[in-house]
């Protein structure tokens, strides 16, 4: 029997500027901070003999390999994404990353950012 996987679905290539900057921030902690900490720490366990039956050296690597999977997943996902930070051409349409104006019964308007108005929809 195979293992053969359909691939995964394609994803947006479009983020918000606030979006791409937090994984930028992620992506600059792991690699610089993390990263280097966790290393001298396997660095540290390594050194103290035994390795098979080390368990600070056996979940360091663990932990130094979910570290290196997120970093690759960031770095691949951020090479192709978009920032969408201009208004669109088309303004009677709703589009990703919009902000919109809507006005209550009292004529008081409210301006909302589509994606806080996403994140309060429950699918």
């Amino acid at each position: 029997m195979g293992r053969w996987r359909p691939p995964p679905p394609v994803s947006s290539k479009y983020i918000t500027p606030a979006g791409k900057k937090r994984l930028e921030e992620e992506l600059d902690f792991l690699w610089r901070k993390k990263r280097p900490e966790v290393t001298k720490a396997v660095s540290d366990a390594a050194a103290e003999g035994d390795r098979s039956e080390n368990a600070e050296y056996i979940y360091r690597k663990k932990q130094l390999r979910e570290i290196d999977s997120r970093v690759r997943f960031l770095r691949k996902r951020l090479e192709n994404m978009k920032a969408v930070d201009s208004i669109p051409d088309d303004q009677s349409r709703v589009f990703f990353g919009a902000w919109v104006i809507v006005e209550d019964e009292a004529g008081k308007e409210n301006v909302h950012y589509i994606d806080d108005i996403l994140k309060q929809i429950k699918f």
